[in-house]
């Protein structure tokens, strides 16, 4: 018995649901790129280091004075997608006072689940959706269900 050849035609669509479904039911999470940043500021700066961090949802880790002077050396860990004008933002605050260098450092999970509304990762998918022109919902687990 020849058997009929199976066309992308026939094989990317149901390939295509079983990705999408098998997203829907995994509990997906989304990460989001961190900054390592280390600032050297004075001591009599470093509020407006600190203030500007938590701004822009980092947090410092590490402050360690250098012996000797009135410098003091922070460590603090910062979202890549906050970073954009830091330098100018952190100068700023602290009256020019702040040297910043950023490097990446790690993946960290953005927050909660993408699926449960008023998460940020739900909004971060709406957000991302309206940009790409899809529709604003995400599509129900059904619409990708074996049809008989």
């Amino acid at each position: 018995a020849d058997s009929i050849p199976r066309g992308m035609g026939q094989i990317m669509p149901v390939a295509r649901r079983v990705c999408f479904a098998s997203l829907l039911t995994a509990s997906p999470v989304i990460y989001e790129p961190m900054f390592l940043v280390d600032i050297s500021v004075p001591q009599d700066a470093m509020g407006g280091c600190y203030g500007m961090m938590s701004t822009r949802r980092g947090h410092v880790f590490h402050e360690e004075q250098q012996p000797g002077t009135p410098m003091m050396h922070l460590k603090a860990y910062l979202p890549v997608s906050e970073s954009f004008g830091f330098n100018s933002d952190l100068g700023k605050a602290t009256g020019g006072k702040a040297f910043p260098q950023m490097v990446f450092s790690h993946w960290a999970l953005f927050g909660g689940n993408p699926l449960t509304e008023g998460t940020k990762a739900h909004q971060a998918v709406i957000d991302t959706r309206a940009r790409k022109g899809l529709s604003e919902g995400m599509p129900p687990l059904d619409r990708f269900l074996d049809r008989l």
